[in-house]
C-alpha cells in the first residue's frame, strides 16, 4: 500500500479545505508541523512526502529507502536538497503559478496602504482623533495620488504582469527590469518600458520586487541602491526576504532616503524581535500572506494532488528533479 506523509499541512490547509482527494491514492498521514528531529521517524514508511517549509536534507533522504517522491507545496523548492534527491532517484515536483493573482492583489494593497494610509487613519479615528478634531478632517501622514506615477518592476514573470495590469488600470506608468527581452506577448500588450535595474531604482515612484532569489539578487535593495531612489519613493517586496538588506532599508526609512516600504517577506520568518524593520518608520509588514487566500490554497492543493497522481500513473508533471 502506498503511503503519503504531509509534513506540515497546517499552513496550506488550517482546516478549511479537505485532504480527501489525497486519501484516494492510498494511506495518507497529515502532520500540522514537523520538527527536524521528527522528520525521519515520521517518514520511514512513506514512498511520498509533501512539504511546504519543512527542510528535507541529504541526510534525511539517505535514511528513507522507501522514498520515491517529494511534492513541494509551494513554487520555490529550496527546502529540498535536490542533488541528494536526484542521487537517490527521488522525483521532486513543485506547484507553479497558483498564487499569481493573490500576490498581485497584496502587492497592490501594500502600495495603496503606503499611498493612502488607510490603516493608519482608521487607527487614528478609532483612537478618538476625529472625535476631538477641530476641523472636518485630518491626516496623520502625507497622502499620494498614484495616477501618473511610475511603477518599477524588478523581474517580470506572471505576478509582475498581473500587478502591472492593476497598476496600468490605475493610470500608472510601468517600467520593468528583466533578464530577458520583454516582447509584446510577454507584456500582455501593456505599454511597458524595459529598463536596467539601476534605471528602475532611479525612476520608480513605487519599486516592486518580483525576481527570484539568487546570488546576484541577494540584497539587491541595499544602501547603495536606495540612495539612488527618489525621496518620495516606496519599495515593495512580495518576493523573498533576502532580496532586501534589512538594516539598509531600515536606515533609509529612518533617515528619509525613501518615503516608505511595504513588505510581505523578511529575512527570517518568523522574524527575530531585533529585526530592524519591525521598528522602522513608514514600514508596512504583513506575515508572508500574499499566497494565502483560500482560492490560491485550493489551487495549490489541487495541483499538488494532480502532481502526485501523475507521478503514480507514471506521467510526472511539474518536475524540478527526477
Amino acid at each position: 500500500m502506498s503511503t503519503t506523509v504531509c509534513l506540515d499541512g497546517f499552513t496550506a490547509n488550517p482546516g478549511d479545505l479537505s485532504w480527501e482527494q489525497f486519501q484516494s491514492l492510498g494511506t495518507f498521514i497529515n502532520h500540522d508541523r514537523t520538527s527536524a528531529t521528527d522528520l525521519v521517524s515520521r517518514s520511514l514508511e512513506a514512498d511520498a512526502l509533501l512539504t511546504n517549509k519543512t527542510v528535507i536534507t541529504a541526510d534525511a533522504i539517505a535514511q528513507l529507502p522507501k522514498l520515491k517522491y517529494i511534492g513541494v507545496l509551494a513554487t520555490g523548492y529550496n527546502v529540498v536538497d535536490t542533488a541528494a534527491a536526484k542521487a537517490h532517484g527521488v522525483t521532486v515536483t513543485n506547484v507553479p503559478a497558483y498564487s499569481t493573482h493573490s500576490v498581485a492583489q497584496l502587492a497592490t494593497g501594500l502600495m495603496l496602504e503606503l499611498a493612502s494610509r488607510v490603516g493608519a487613519h482608521d487607527r487614528a479615528v478609532h483612537d478618538g482623533q476625529w472625535v476631538n478634531c477641530d476641523d472636518f478632517c485630518f491626516t496623520v501622514a502625507p497622502l499620494t495620488e498614484l495616477h501618473g506615477k511610475t511603477l518599477g518592476l524588478i523581474g517580470f514573470g506572471q505576478i509582475g504582469l498581473a500587478f502591472a495590469r492593476i497598476a496600468h488600470a490605475m493610470g500608472m506608468n510601468i517600467i520593468a527590469a528583466n533578464r530577458s527581452t520583454l516582447t509584446p506577448d510577454r507584456t500582455g500588450g501593456l505599454p511597458i518600458t524595459q529598463v536596467s535595474v539601476a534605471e528602475a531604482f532611479a525612476q520608480s515612484d513605487v519599486l516592486s520586487l518580483h525576481c527570484p532569489l539568487t546570488d546576484d539578487t541577494k540584497h539587491l535593495v541595499n544602501a547603495a541602491s536606495l540612495v539612488t531612489m527618489k525621496k518620495t519613493a516606496f519599495v515593495l517586496n512580495t518576493g523573498r526576504g533576502p532580496l532586501v538588506d534589512a538594516q539598509a532599508l531600515a536606515d533609509a526609512l529612518a533617515n528619509g532616503i525613501i518615503a516608505g516600504a511595504g513588505l510581505d517577506v523578511l529575512d527570517a520568518e518568523p522574524p527575530q524581535a531585533s529585526d530592524p524593520l519591525l521598528t522602522a518608520p513608514n514600514c508596512v509588514i504583513t506575515p508572508h500572506i500574499a499566497w494565502d487566500t483560500r482560492e490560491a490554497r485550493t489551487r495549490l492543493l489541487d495541483t499538488a494532488f494532480k502532481n502526485l497522481k501523475a507521478f503514480k500513473d507514471g506521467k510526472p508533471q511539474n518536475v524540478v528533479i527526477g
